[in-house]
């Protein structure tokens, strides 16, 4: 039986773990003891490590980790400059990898960084690294906000029941500003109030979901006039597309 597994890493962190049949494949081990100790508990042998993109609490523990199970593949962009791949994916948007007899396409989202991807499988669902978060998106440390825009309208067309497993358990804070770009939505205002519960409980919130995030992530909803009002209102710009509302939104986000 196939699981996904959180393991808390860092503050904030979760590594993905994807589990079947007594093997495991780790998604951005920035920290190498918890998913060690993960593994070791659960019996578990470490054959693939999927790579997002390049920042230090995504790839830290890969040394520890491979020095642990030599005969890992870690899967990642040449271009993420990430010594420790030893399993390059094609800068394409047609590729697939296979991991734990599963095939993950490779979606390529720029913005976060400009070679940041993700890995999807219909069934599993999404590996996002920091691109898409529960109610908020990734700050465009290199790309544009154009990449960032067309990358998240790309994730917004994968199916409703997609699971969504991004790697920061940052959803309380981006609530509080979603609630600020569109305070009428009741879906964000109903979904405000479990995430308080499971936070107040340390559960974590995720995964989500591409429907619900569909319905109550700002950066997904540039289009509802009432974001696009808000962003006008505040940052003190005509905001003549979804675009502009999506580039005035993160610029008001990056000094909430």
């Amino acid at each position: 039986m196939l699981s996904v597994s959180a393991i808390p890493a860092f503050t904030d962190n979760y590594i993905w773990c994807v589990h079947s049949a007594q093997q495991a494949l780790l998604v951005d081990p920035g920290e190498a003891a918890p998913a060690l100790a993960f593994l070791q508990k659960q019996q578990l042998h470490l054959t693939d490590i999927l790579i997002t993109h390049h920042h230090a609490d995504h790839i830290g523990g890969l040394k520890a980790l491979i020095t642990a199970y030599p005969d890992v593949t870690i899967h990642g962009l040449q271009s993420q400059h990430v010594p420790l791949v030893n399993h390059y994916v094609s800068p394409d948007n047609a590729c697939t990898i296979k991991a734990l007899e599963l095939d993950f396409e490779v979606m390529l989202l720029p913005g976060h960084t400009v070679d940041h991807i993700a890995f999807y499988h219909p069934q599993v669902g999404l590996f996002c690294g920091d691109t898409l978060f529960s109610g908020g998106c990734g700050r465009l440390f290199e790309g544009t906000p154009a990449q960032m825009f067309a990358s998240l309208n790309q994730l917004a067309t994968l199916p409703d029941d997609t699971k969504v497993y991004c790697t920061h358990e940052y959803t309380q804070a981006n609530l509080r500003f979603a609630l600020a770009a569109e305070p009428d939505n009741q879906a964000l205002k109903d979904y405000s109030v479990w995430v308080d519960a499971q936070r107040l409980s340390n559960k974590p919130t995720l995964p989500s979901s591409i429907g619900l995030e569909r319905a109550i992530n700002p950066f997904l909803r540039c289009d509802s006039e009432q974001v696009r009002s808000q962003v006008e209102q505040y940052q003190g710009i005509k905001a003549n597309s979804p675009e502009d509302v999506f580039a005035g939104l993160r610029g008001w986000k990056d000094h909430f």
